[in-house]
């Protein structure tokens, strides 16, 4: 009886590690509330995507289950606008924006991880102060700079002015930065010239960090719409998010259920990756960090 009640104090959880149960209580509903306001909208849009032509969508009447579930508005997109070629531009342009990012947020985060060069502070500075201009600040001298390099209407001027983000490289910095710099005095004791420290030592310790430069990459490239919208002209070279917005025009009918059914499409491929990759994700955020 003397050694049931310690070991059964063990099993209990201890509140001051987890917490009181209301501050759990509130955790947990703010969670579900957070949850509901991200999750809900794509949930309500799938579902509405899944009813019949006589269910409405919107109204009084509308329900938020289907009582028929059909994929008729999926057949209806494919057969109204060119998916696939939507979606072959969308992969050129998402597999030019991440080669161009991993190959020059790297290279700039880590020269910008070695010290002994002179201005190296400076360029940080304008880096992080880059970042404070929204794109629709310079959205008109970007659009005049590539009509000027005749790139309008093409996959090129749309991939043109994100080639590289000066996030990715101060992420690429961060995480060049968490290499002890004894490894790399080892390294060139051993005759290892720079690209090899490169290659071998910091991009193998920074694979959280690059990971996040491709989902970030992948997901703006993959749903930017203003910048395409303006850029592009002929439907061969449109986007998928950009195609797919020609379903909500009257040629089309507007059928509310079928421009539902294009905006699930275009999330899935997002959707999927994130959910692939979110464990390494949160990893490379962390190992990332931004440092002074």
């Amino acid at each position: 009886m003397t050694t049931a009640v310690p070991r059964a104090r063990r099993l209990l959880p201890r509140w001051r590690e987890y917490g009181r149960p209301r501050e759990l209580v509130v955790r947990y509903l703010l969670l579900l509330l957070v949850l509901g306001l991200t999750v809900g909208p794509l949930l309500w849009q799938l579902l509405a995507s899944l009813k019949s032509t006589g269910e409405d969508v919107f109204g009084a009447d509308a329900t938020f289950l289907p009582r028929h579930p059909t994929l008729r508005a999926y057949r209806e997109v494919f057969d109204q606008v060119p998916v696939a070629t939507y979606i072959r531009n969308s992969l050129t342009v998402v597999a030019l924006s991440i080669t161009s990012q991993l190959v020059f947020s790297t290279t700039a985060g880590y020269m910008l991880s070695k010290p002994g060069w002179k201005g190296r502070r400076a360029v940080w500075v304008v880096l992080v102060a880059s970042m404070m201009f929204p794109f629709e600040s310079i959205m008109v001298s970007l659009f005049l700079s590539i009509r000027d390099l005749g790139l309008v209407d093409s996959l090129a001027g749309v991939w043109l002015p994100g080639f590289v983000g000066a996030i990715n490289v101060l992420l690429m910095r961060g995480a060049f930065l968490a290499v002890p710099r004894e490894i790399e005095d080892s390294a060139m004791l051993d005759g290892a010239g720079e690209w090899q420290r490169f290659r071998y030592l910091y991009l193998p310790s920074a694979w959280g960090a690059i990971l996040v430069v491709v989902i970030n990459t992948f997901i703006s490239a993959w749903d930017d719409f203003l910048w395409p919208l303006i850029v592009l002209r002929s439907e061969n070279h449109m986007t998928l998010t950009l195609g797919l917005s020609r379903l909500q025009s009257s040629s089309f009918g507007y059928d509310q259920r079928v421009v539902m059914a294009g905006s699930v499409i275009s999330v899935i491929p997002v959707l999927v990756l994130f959910v692939i990759t979110q464990r390494w994700f949160y990893k490379g955020v962390s190992a990332g960090a931004v440092k002074l």
